[in-house]
């Protein structure tokens, strides 16, 4: 279901819930409302839908992949960049990593491990921010 974007400041600082097997729904919420809002956005958090809890969506190539969970487990090579987000206005400066290493549960609920770089990276970055209530 298309979820409308929050972006109440005091919610998305909040330290988000883990994700539980029952939040399967979660996940397709995040993808319903990503599809309507993919010319502005290449990923969401569940607070970004009013949702506190630990799971992500990041456009990786031509995927969009769910997260439950997700914990950045390795980071290498640190570079400064700007970032906008549908949360909030404007763009702000950020320190990202250009190889993370990410593990997460799937939407099967499968453990699953991904080596990422560059904006796919830099994706999961951003959102697992919004989970810790690190807003840009």
């Amino acid at each position: 279901m298309i979820k409308p974007i929050n972006y109440d400041q005091s919610f998305l600082q909040q330290q988000a819930i883990p994700a539980t097997k029952q939040d399967l729904n979660i996940g397709i919420d995040l993808q319903d409302t990503l599809k309507t809002h993919q010319n502005e956005c290449i990923g969401m958090a569940a607070n970004m839908i009013g949702i506190n809890k630990a799971v992500i969506i990041a456009t990786l190539g031509p995927f969009n992949v769910v997260m439950y969970n997700p914990q950045i487990t390795q980071k290498r090579i640190p570079y400064q960049t700007e970032e906008g987000c549908l949360s909030l206005q404007g763009k702000k400066p950020v320190t990202r990593y250009r190889q993370i290493k990410v593990t997460f549960y799937n939407q099967e609920w499968q453990l699953q491990s991904l080596q990422l770089s560059d904006l796919p990276a830099e994706i999961v970055q951003h959102e697992v921010d919004h989970l810790n209530g690190i807003l840009i």
